[in-house]
């Protein structure tokens, strides 16, 4: 499970999930990649099955974002929402499914997307819900020009990677963090927007359910059909990026 926005510190939201499932025989964790955590989870998930370790594996985004969120700060309380999104993956036939992946980080850049609050570094206190360090806090330009040169680039990298050109690209499936961003992937790609999935203006960020849930619309809209060219990729806190390509 995906997310930066746990029940707890402890035991994992995964293992409580796990529970409720019934799913007696799944291991289960909590894996913290912030608006990339869905990728990285899919990166984790399909070499399990590859490795032949895991015969099936649930892969879940899911994000209570309004929970972590200043309503007093006009640059971030505009831009997130809740969601949550999950993905069964298992065996498929050659030539289907996922091709490659692209995942990275900086930790450089760690403090211009955060919450500084609430770890063993700086435990809640009235000192620490005084100065807010319980919400997030970004770095919106930095962070904005560190997500038009990594989106491009990372989705770029795993088409390589892939063996698979950008003129063979059916559809797009952004993080949808903002729309200047992901019009720079569709530059940066040499696609047009009508090959890209966009649900931006309904839920805003999500998080790392942001992807999941706009790959279960692409579905349900049709725009997903066998033997496309899917081009998933994100960024978020960290600082995070992951790409891949799969063939449906």
């Amino acid at each position: 499970m995906a997310t930066i926005t746990p029940d707890m510190a402890f035991p994992s939201t995964a293992c409580i999930l796990q529970d409720k499932l019934g799913a007696k025989k799944a291991a289960a964790f909590d894996l913290s990649a912030a608006c990339s955590g869905f990728i990285y989870g899919l990166a984790n998930a399909a070499n399990f099955i590859a490795m032949g370790i895991y015969k099936y594996a649930l892969v879940i985004g899911a994000e209570c974002l309004s929970r972590i969120t200043d309503y007093t700060d006009r640059n971030t309380c505009i831009l997130f929402g809740d969601g949550a999104g999950a993905a069964v993956l298992g065996a498929v036939p050659e030539g289907r499914g996922f091709k490659s992946f692209e995942i990275g980080a900086d930790g450089a850049g760690g403090e211009l997307l955060k919450i500084a609050g609430g770890g063993s570094r700086c435990p809640a206190s009235p000192q620490s819900l005084e100065g807010k360090q319980h919400f997030i806090y970004m770095a919106g330009k930095e962070v904005f020009k560190f997500a038009v040169r990594i989106m491009g680039g990372s989705a770029e990298e795993a088409l390589r990677k892939a063996g698979i050109d950008k003129s063979e690209v059916d559809l797009l499936v952004p993080h949808q963090a903002n729309i200047r961003i992901i019009q720079s992937a569709l530059e940066k790609l040499n696609l047009s927007e009508d090959k890209c999935m966009i649900n931006l203006d309904k839920y805003g960020n999500m998080s790392a359910a942001s992807i999941p849930v706009a790959l279960a619309e692409a579905d349900e809209a049709g725009r997903l059909r066998e033997g496309d060219c899917i081009v998933l990729v994100g960024f978020g806190g960290g600082l995070t990026w992951g790409a891949s390509v799969l063939v449906w």
